[in-house]
């Protein structure tokens, strides 16, 4: 029977390529061995890091191992081939490389669209600067970029900016943030229209290749919805944490829910810093006094109950809110009202999270 040797192995695995590394993962040093050589019936176990959390991807990885060793050698091997993802580097601004200038970070996502996430994000954003803290928005909803509209910059275009000999976007500023968004980069009159790698990777240089400068808070309103591109977005960005924002019916609830284990998964271990009511009832402008729960009554309060996470407020549902949008000028920016109230309660216990006040 043959023997095989550790850098028999290592060769056999040169093949193998990290997809979103663009290199070998015996070269990028993502590979750990256990076991000492022998004949093929002798056990191993790779260990390679993958830096894609999701459960198909590194399937795919797996199977490429094992494909090239049994290619490479010549003979079968009883190995255990185990596919972990990439350690994430310490969310701390002295050592990561990735938004160094950024405090804090806090992705707004949703289970399922329509749910307000685009309102909720642009909302807070803007009460942050009212506070005085600097802040920026990235708009990654690749499917409906709507920031550029809730800030009336439709139209505008980033212009680049030399930062230490190196071109960078700047970023627009509107209402005391610092905007970019998905939807500056795409003719819109047309669908944008991507597969995951691609949205990933342009996604990405709205946080690489910007000069956002130094942040107190930067909100990223993602995608609504759980996949590859919420994932490998969600593993690069340094959070500090993610607000849910759903509306209080069973069918957006039970998409919520998927948002929070997303953000809890093993891989991930992102803080959900709390949940979000949206549209949590309805006052009718002739009858102030009354309020209707169309979408039902204290469905996110309990969802938040039942996952043992913070319940930042709830929205409610107001020809107000949708007109600021329209208009460019988010809701939070009247200087009194119900609509302006509610949003800054909801970043009151926000930074009540964050352990500080308002």
């Amino acid at each position: 029977m043959s023997i095989w040797t550790l850098d028999a192995v290592r060769e056999a695995l040169r093949g193998v390529m990290e997809p979103e590394l663009g290199k070998d993962i015996i070269s990028l040093d993502l590979v750990t061995f256990h076991g000492e050589p022998g004949e093929g019936g002798v056990g191993l176990l790779i260990e390679v890091k993958s830096s894609n959390p999701a459960m198909h991807a590194r399937k795919r990885m797996q199977d490429a191992v094992e494909f090239a060793l049994e290619r490479g050698l010549g003979i079968p091997l009883n190995c255990q081939v185990n596919v972990v993802p990439l350690k994430q580097e310490e969310r701390t601004l002295d050592t990561r490389k990735v938004l160094p200038g950024v405090q804090h970070v806090i992705a707004v996502a949703s289970g399922k669209g329509g749910v307000g996430k685009s309102t909720v994000s642009s909302n807070v954003a803007v009460a942050l600067a009212q506070l005085g803290y600097k802040v920026g928005l990235v708009d990654a909803d690749i499917h409906g970029p709507s920031i550029p509209t809730m800030f009336d910059v439709v139209g505008e275009k980033p212009q680049p900016v030399e930062v230490e000999g190196k071109t960078k976007i700047q970023p627009v500023e509107q209402h005391g943030v610092k905007v970019l968004s998905i939807g500056f980069f795409a003719d819109p009159d047309q669908a944008i229209v991507w597969r995951g790698p691609m949205a990933s990777r342009a996604l990405n240089q709205l946080f690489t290749d910007a000069d956002w400068g130094a942040l107190d808070f930067m909100i990223v309103d993602l995608p609504p919805g759980t996949g590859d591109i919420h994932l490998s977005l969600v593993q690069q960005i340094p959070l500090t944490g993610a607000v849910i924002v759903s509306t209080p019916q069973d069918v957006a609830l039970a998409d919520a829910r998927k948002g929070v284990g997303m953000f809890r998964l093993d891989e991930l271990k992102v803080p959900v810093l709390g949940l979000v009511e949206n549209m949590a009832y309805f006052v009718p402008p002739d009858m102030p006094e009354k309020r209707y729960h169309i979408f039902g009554r204290d469905g996110v309060k309990r969802l938040a109950d039942s996952l043992e996470a913070p319940f930042l407020g709830e929205l409610p549902l107001l020809q107000t809110i949708r007109e600021a949008g329209d208009a460019g000028r988010p809701a939070v920016m009247q200087t009194s009202g119900e609509a302006a109230a509610a949003f800054r309660a909801v970043v009151a216990n926000l930074l009540k999270q964050l352990g500080k006040s308002v």
